[in-house]
C-alpha cells in the first residue's frame, strides 16, 4: 500500500501525519507542487525484464507524457535482490540531491521510497506498483529501494543525458526511516 509520511525535518521519529490513501496521498503532495498519480500498471512485468519490453507495454502512457510535458528521454531502472551492485546503487540515491529538470517516475513492480526535504518538512512517500511520482526540479530529496531492492520504473527525463544529481552534501538523509524490504512474496 503506499504511504505518505509528514515529518518536520527537526523530528524524524514522529511523523505529522501519516496518508494511505491515494486521493490523500496525491493532496497532500500537490500542495508542494509534486505529481502524484495512479496509474494502471497491468502489464506483467518484473525486475529482469528488458527496458526494451517494459518501454513497449506503457508506450501509449509515455508518448502522452512525453507530449504534454516535453521529456525527451526515457529509460527503465529495475533491481532485484540478488542485483551484484544494489549497495552501491543503493547508496548513490541515498544522499539529498536535486536535479536541474522534474524526476519522473513510473513504478511497473515493485516498490520504492521517494523522500522529499520542502519547507522544513520531510515527506517521505512509498511508491508501489501503479504510482508515477514528479518530483519538481530543484527540489531536495534523496531516494532509497531498501537493503533487498525489488522494483521496476519507467523514468522520463528532459535531459538527454538521463539521470543527473547535484548533491547537497546535508546529512539529513541519515536521520529519516529507510524503507523496510517488501515482504517476500513478491
Amino acid at each position: 500500500m503506499s504511504r505518505l509520511r509528514i515529518f518536520d525535518e527537526h523530528r524524524p521519529g514522529a511523523p505529522l501525519s501519516t496518508h494511505t490513501g491515494h486521493a490523500a496521498i496525491t493532496h497532500e503532495l500537490g500542495k508542494v507542487g509534486v505529481r502524484f498519480e495512479q496509474w494502471a500498471a497491468n502489464q506483467p512485468i518484473a525486475p529482469g525484464a528488458s527496458q526494451d519490453a517494459v518501454i513497449a507495454a506503457y508506450r501509449s502512457d509515455i508518448d502522452r507524457l512525453m507530449r504534454e510535458e516535453g521529456y525527451r528521454s526515457v529509460d527503465v531502472i529495475s533491481l532485484q535482490s540478488d542485483h551484484p551492485d544494489r549497495a552501491a546503487l543503493r547508496q548513490k540515491f541515498l544522499s539529498e540531491h536535486t536535479h536541474s529538470e522534474d524526476e519522473v517516475r513510473f513504478f511497473v513492480a515493485g516498490a520504492g521510497q521517494f523522500t522529499l526535504h520542502i519547507d522544513g518538512k520531510v515527506y517521505d512517500v512509498l511508491c508501489e506498483q501503479g504510482d508515477l511520482i514528479g518530483v519538481p526540479d530543484g527540489t531536495r530529496h534523496w531516494f532509497d529501494m531498501s537493503e533487498a531492492p525489488y522494483f521496476v520504473a519507467i523514468r522520463l527525463f528532459t535531459n538527454k543525458e538521463g539521470w543527473v544529481a547535484n548533491y547537497t552534501g546535508s546529512d539529513i538523509a541519515l536521520r529519516f526511516p529507510r524503507m523496510e524490504p517488501l515482504p517476500a512474496a513478491h
